[in-house]
């Protein structure tokens, strides 16, 4: 089975105070953590930029199944990241994550892969987190809906089953430098280290 990914790494990164992308976490940067829990079980990574998309081509570059594609209407919102994302897609089923949960680890992926259902999402302490994992023909969909519309509402409407897991590096993400030290935190403890 094709399986693929879609991360999306184009906004602005504004309350971060700093291109987040290129946060060190560890010895890699949150782009290159974000994927690396993917890697391994993905044919193609489908990263979009946008804003300072010449620093992820940086980034990225010896990434041979990662292909970074370009929104050039980023500034309208993230759902015309996820709909770019998803004109792409290719593969039976796939990976979707905003590219800053830089703890997401190959065991969750796996266990998505292992469910059944046509949209995923892993839950930990009741709450949902990312990857979401969804069926390849929907990517069609997604990219007719509405620049108004949002991926939530999307999933809401098809509806979706969860799956319980045991790592909170699925509720992670990075959107300020209080986010950033406490995944910086959750790493020197040892928690959802996803290096090689």
């Amino acid at each position: 089975m094709a399986i693929e990914a879609v991360v999306l790494a184009a906004g602005y990164s504004s309350r971060a105070e700093a291109f987040k992308m290129e946060l060190a976490v560890g010895s890699r940067t949150v782009i290159e953590r974000c994927i690396a829990g993917m890697y391994d079980l993905c044919g193609r990574i489908i990263v979009v930029g946008g804003y300072q998309i010449e620093r992820l081509e940086a980034v990225l570059r010896d990434y041979a199944k990662v292909e970074l594609v370009e929104n050039p209407r980023y500034a309208a919102g993230m759902f015309t990241s996820v709909k770019e994302g998803a004109r792409h897609v290719r593969g039976e089923r796939f990976f979707f994550t905003p590219g800053d949960y830089p703890l997401i680890s190959p065991a969750v992926c796996r266990s998505l892969l292992a469910a059944e259902g046509e949209i995923i999402i892993p839950v930990h302490g009741g709450r949902k987190g990312h990857p979401v994992l969804l069926a390849g023909k929907l990517a069609a969909e997604l990219v007719r809906e509405d620049d108004s519309y949002n991926l939530r509402d999307f999933i809401q409407r098809k509806g979706y089953q969860t799956l319980e897991v045991a790592e909170p590096g699925i509720l992670l993400d990075l959107d300020t430098q209080a986010d950033y030290r406490r995944i910086l935190e959750r790493i020197r403890e040892g928690g959802e280290a996803n290096e090689p």
